[in-house]
């Protein structure tokens, strides 16, 4: 986290409308979007340059499932939080662990999850079910 202990975010939403809406929101709490992209390669390279202590990601961005992101973020032990209109279900079994905010979703539910996961240590918990909104 950089030094004044506000987030820096990976916004992976391919909805324009609700991405900007993500980017205002977190703008609001003094949070930085450190990037905004709509495409699974889009959000590769955004890992690849870094720069950011926490992701949300949409499970579904243009047509493919977000978890080749997800598995890069794991492998670099950066929290994430994904947004999902399927529920846990529509979570890859074995990323079952992390956060999901089910779609649609108050802007207090996403906020309150995304604070827990980005001070959580960046690790994923057992007990993460109890972040899920």
């Amino acid at each position: 986290m950089k030094p004044s202990g506000s987030p820096r975010v990976l916004i992976v939403e391919d909805e324009s409308l609700l991405a900007m809406m993500l980017e205002d929101m977190l703008s609001d709490l003094g949070w930085e979007v450190a990037a905004n992209v709509a495409s699974v390669p889009e959000a590769l390279q955004a890992i690849e340059r870094g720069g950011f202590d926490l992701a949300l990601l949409d499970v579904n961005i243009a047509g493919r499932e977000v978890f080749p992101v997800a598995d890069a973020l794991q492998a670099r032990g950066v929290p994430l939080v994904f947004i999902t209109g399927y529920g846990e279900h529509g979570i890859r079994e074995d990323l079952r662990g992390y956060p999901v905010v089910e779609k649609p979703f108050h802007s207090a539910q996403l906020v309150r999850t995304l604070h827990a996961a980005a001070f959580a240590g960046g690790e994923r918990r057992a007990d993460c079910r109890d972040l899920s909104i």
